[in-house]
């Protein structure tokens, strides 16, 4: 009979326990009250005391790191499910989007990445590399199926990123500030997006008796219109399900 694996000691288990409490709430503070916070304020929001902290996170900076990190490496695993479920074009116009709006949520972080030289460390610096090949690939697969076009780089998405994000996090009204990051995205796309009628949400088309957006309001992907019955808001059940999820959260 072989014997079944020793469980971790309590004492391991308990360490990874504060160690993660630490991490989440240290996200959720720095977010909400910039990177001048304290470790000690962070223990005290953590319900940890301030050895606790330190024992796992030396110094600010190496906690400011870790929790980088870890938004960056969340990045990357939301690539590789675009790309696992979605069409390659859809797949980069959906990962752009939720790329956007969870750096809205969190300008402090794009601050310290942007503004500080000192950055990145050593493992952000992984995992800074790791997302810089997920978006490449996610790029080289939409231009292979035509979906964006054959000029765009990879450095250009990330500039559009940070600017997305802070067109995003300024617009007082939600719907339009996301709005608003659609159309700009849109400018990646093959096809001319000068023409009122190639934007989302616009007027409809010559010829055509049904008013609506033609772009899936979730993900951007171009939508087949349909000569009769109620436009197409979502390009698939996937998109829909996403919004209908987004607005109970909201």
């Amino acid at each position: 009979m072989t014997a079944a694996p020793n469980p971790a000691p309590a004492g391991r288990a308990d360490a990874l326990r504060n160690r993660e409490i630490v991490l989440r709430t240290a996200t959720r503070v720095l977010a909400e009250e910039g990177l001048g916070v304290s470790l000690g304020r962070i223990a005290q929001r953590a319900g940890v005391g301030a050895g606790t902290v330190y024992r796992h996170f030396p110094s600010k900076d190496v906690l400011v790191e870790a929790v980088l990190a870890r938004h960056v490496e969340g990045l990357v695993t939301a690539a590789d499910r675009w790309a696992a479920r979605a069409a390659p074009g859809e797949a980069l116009f959906g990962f752009l989007l939720e790329v956007i709006e969870k750096s809205a949520g969190r300008r402090h972080f794009c601050d310290v990445l942007t503004a500080d030289r000192s950055w990145p460390r050593a493992v952000l610096a992984t995992a800074a590399q790791r997302f810089g090949k997920a978006l490449e690939r996610l790029l080289r697969d939409a231009k292979q199926a035509g979906a964006v076009r054959a000029d765009v780089r990879a450095d250009d998405l990330s500039a559009l990123i940070l600017g997305g994000a802070a067109l995003r996090s300024a617009h007082r009204d939600l719907a339009r500030g996301t709005r608003l990051v659609r159309l700009m995205l849109d400018g990646l796309r093959p096809a001319a997006v000068t023409k009122g009628d190639n934007f989302r949400d616009s007027a409809t088309p010559p010829g055509h008796e049904t008013t609506g957006p033609r772009y899936c309001a979730e993900c951007g992907t171009q939508l087949h219109v349909r000569a009769t019955g109620r436009p197409a808001r979502y390009c698939g059940p996937t998109c829909r399900q996403r919004a209908h999820r987004r607005r109970l959260v909201h």
